[in-house]
């Protein structure tokens, strides 16, 4: 008859594998072998310990035997298992991703699923997987501009370095405006959402006119200084900016980043500027009015309230718009800036050198 090998535990061991048997926390599998070598070293047999367990013979004799192999680690990792063979081969998955990414089809500008697997001899799904798996997406696109500007980087270092660094006893305020708000009025009342469906609201609309809204945000606190005007032209500017002046502490200087636009520089502006020295004007780089702080404010408000808004006049528009900067202000949470102004310098070179790549090809 054949003997099953013994089982000789260190002291060690035997604590560590009792902690592994009770433990509340341990994976099922590694409790369960740890019992098997617990009895083994009972001097119990394979067939006592898979009838004590509830398992069967070979497992019991399985984990004896990786046990005297190698040890307690042994116990821990199941052994590597070959798995079934892919059913596309390497070259077929690398010619499907170079395809994706340098490729189009004959009649679209960029592949679908289908098209795809009818062009690789494959299925959808197994397109799909490669998809994932490569993190490639091709009914997507992302728009982007590079600006031109000669002087970005003095622009950008300057404007990155109010937000990292604002000067002491002074207020940076992010300032722009939202123009050509529209008071959107649905054709019809939509029905509200309720379990199992979502609400709904017709596709089109009725027009009562525009507003809009000169927001200046201080990068510091978070809080909002607003003001609604019919039009946008340097008038409501230098209104604005007479705003902003009476609502902040008069021994403050003021660092205000606004969008290179031509009403933010007429010569009225520069003369009303002159006679206010505490306003500081850093205008961002052309084409680079994310680099303006305002613009985050701008879409959480067209996310939150105009997005699926109903207003019957420019005046519930209005309303509407002061009452969600009051609620932003009563309880204001900054927007953090982390970018360096390196970091995103060096990201604008690689753009416009791969730029300038695809235009020598």
């Amino acid at each position: 008859m054949r003997v099953a090998p013994k089982v000789e535990l260190t002291a060690e061991q035997r604590t560590t594998l009792q902690a592994w048997a009770n433990g509340r926390k341990t994976p099922v599998r590694l409790a369960e072998r740890s019992r098997i070598v617990l009895f083994a070293a009972e001097g119990k047999r394979d067939i006592d310990i898979a009838t004590a367990l509830s398992i069967t013979l070979a497992k019991a004799a399985r984990w004896r035997k990786r046990f005297l192999l190698k040890g307690l680690a042994g116990l821990e990792k199941d052994a590597p298992r070959p798995g079934r063979t892919p059913a596309i081969s390497k070259e077929a998955v690398s010619e499907i991703v170079r395809r994706t990414t340098q490729d189009k089809p004959g009649n679209a500008t960029h592949w679908s699923t289908r098209s795809m697997a009818a062009a690789a001899g494959v299925s959808d799904s197994s397109v799909l997987r490669i998809w994932r798996a490569h993190g490639l997406k091709p009914h997507r696109i992302e728009s982007f501009k590079l600006s031109n500007d000669p002087n970005f980087s003095d622009k950008l270092e300057a404007i990155v370095g109010l937000y990292l660094a604002p000067p002491e006893q002074a207020i940076v305020l992010s300032v722009d405006e939202k123009s050509q708000v529209q008071a959107l009025d649905r054709s019809q009342p939509g029905l509200p959402m309720k379990p199992g469906r979502a609400g709904t609201m017709t596709h089109d609309y009725k027009r009562h006119g525009t507003t809009t809204l000169f927001a200046a945000l201080n990068s510091a606190s978070g809080k909002v200084i607003s003001l609604c005007q019919q039009r946008h032209r340097h008038q409501e500017w230098i209104k604005f900016l007479r705003l902003i002046d009476a609502a902040t502490p008069p021994g403050k200087e003021l660092y205000l980043i606004a969008d290179n636009y031509s009403a933010h520089k007429h010569p009225k502006v520069g003369r009303w500027l002159k006679k206010h020295p505490r306003f500081h004007v850093h205008y961002t780089p052309t084409s680079s009015s994310w680099l303006n702080m305002v613009e985050r404010f701008f879409r959480d408000l067209t996310e939150n309230r105009l997005r699926r808004g109903v207003f019957h006049s420019v005046l519930e528009l209005i309303d509407a718009l002061d009452d969600y900067v009051d609620q932003h202000n009563a309880n204001p949470k900054p927007f953090i800036w982390t970018a360096k102004a390196n970091d995103i310098l060096a990201k604008v070179i690689r753009a416009k050198s791969a730029a300038l790549n695809l235009r020598s090809v």
